[in-house]
């Protein structure tokens, strides 16, 4: 692997790290399911982390069927995703949780492992459009970010396992610095894809980095 797909995936971990961020998710997973056994809790999370994977990766897959469907153009989709992004990370810098996830009256159901954990908290509008801004590389690229992807629903699901132990260790002070630290990180990641959308409008970077 050369240095630019090391690079690349680094960052593709990095915003996924930051728009999922599993550490400061746990308080809402245990919220939803504190009335469960471990055992159930178990099955909530693999199946939540499982269904937000398969809806990530078919809008990686069919991405660009999608920009042609409907005519969207990666400077558009750059740009539009980047605002989204940016203001998701806004809010979680002032100790807001985002709108696209918060749960106003949990209720334990059946289906709580796809609505609300799988959709939005997992894969909702500010994860789908990290991957999709990451997919429209080479095919390379795309299996890097499919794959890290992955990776981060492992990582979730572990850390939805563990969320009693990693609330009794670390506190929720902690968790809540972090929050703050990966709003900090979405609003970067949101700003440099405006920032590329508007120079692919405006054909500041050559079309082979499109």
């Amino acid at each position: 692997m050369n240095s630019e797909l090391i690079t690349f995936s680094l960052s593709v971990f990095t915003g996924f790290f930051a728009i999922m961020n599993p550490i400061a998710n746990i308080p809402i997973f245990s919220s939803l399911v504190e009335d469960v056994d471990r055992q159930t809790k178990k099955e909530i999370s693999k199946k939540a982390t499982t269904v937000a994977f398969m809806i990530v990766f078919i809008f990686v897959l069919l991405g660009k069927f999608i920009f042609e469907l409907f005519g969207i153009t990666i400077p558009a989709f750059k740009i539009t995703g980047g605002i989204l992004i940016f203001f998701v990370g806004f809010e979680m810098l002032q100790s807001k949780k985002s709108t696209v996830k918060h749960i106003k009256e949990p209720v334990m159901e059946e289906n709580i492992a796809i609505s609300p954990l799988a959709i939005p908290i997992l894969a909702g509008p500010g994860t789908i459009v990290t991957a999709m801004n990451f997919a429209v590389g080479t095919y390379t690229q795309i299996a890097i970010v499919i794959a890290t992807f992955g990776l981060m629903c492992i990582l979730t699901h572990w850390a939805f396992r563990l969320s009693d132990r990693v609330i009794e260790r670390l506190g929720k002070n902690v968790i809540t610095v972090t929050g703050k630290i990966m709003g900090l990180i979405i609003a970067i990641i949101g700003t440099t894809m405006v920032i590329e959308g508007i120079k692919l409008a405006f054909d500041l970077i050559p079309n082979s980095n499109q």
